[in-house]
């Protein structure tokens, strides 16, 4: 019967050898290097939505689709302060994005793509804008790109107040 050896008395052979050979790479190195071979990481499949941003100077709303737009959650400032005059805020545009991530979330949605609006002919978007990307930013979205959608308007109807102005 042929004598089965132990894993020890195969390391002791093997460190044996390299030792006579001269080589400083020693049985348990070459272990250890194989153990920590890379494995190809599985990549998780991206599903994108759309982050439509409307802010104004009095409200900031966050509407939240998936790409064929269908409506995955709708949250504006009113819905999260009972102060009318806090709907702008930037602290609760920040409010605003947390509770519209969390459905989003649920639904698997790991991406988005942010189109912010302001009100048409506004000089700038309102307050609340930029703290809803980036709050939308720390609940774990990668954020795709950002596109401004703000009408323009071109002529349009006559404008109130006469040939001179409105007087005050």
């Amino acid at each position: 019967m042929a004598k089965q050896e132990t894993k020890a008395e195969m390391k002791a052979e093997v460190i044996l050898e390299n030792a006579i050979e001269g080589k400083e790479l020693t049985a348990e190195r070459k272990e250890v290097t194989e153990k920590t071979e890379e494995k190809p990481q599985e990549t998780k499949e991206e599903r994108l939505g759309i982050a439509y941003i409307f802010s104004s100077q009095n409200n900031t709303i966050v509407h939240i689709t998936d790409l064929a737009g269908n409506t995955l959650s709708r949250i504006s400032g009113g819905m999260v302060t009972k102060h009318s005059r806090l709907k702008s805020d930037p602290t609760i545009a920040m409010f605003v994005a947390k509770r519209a991530s969390e459905r989003p979330k649920d639904l698997g949605i790991t991406g988005l793509y942010v189109r912010m609006r302001a009100k048409t002919g506004a000089e700038g978007m309102g307050p609340g804008s930029h703290a809803v990307v980036k709050a939308l930013d720390k609940q774990g979205f990668k954020i795709m790109g950002v596109l401004d959608s703000t009408r323009i308007p071109r002529g349009g109807p006559k404008k109130k107040g006469g040939k001179r102005g409105r007087r005050v």
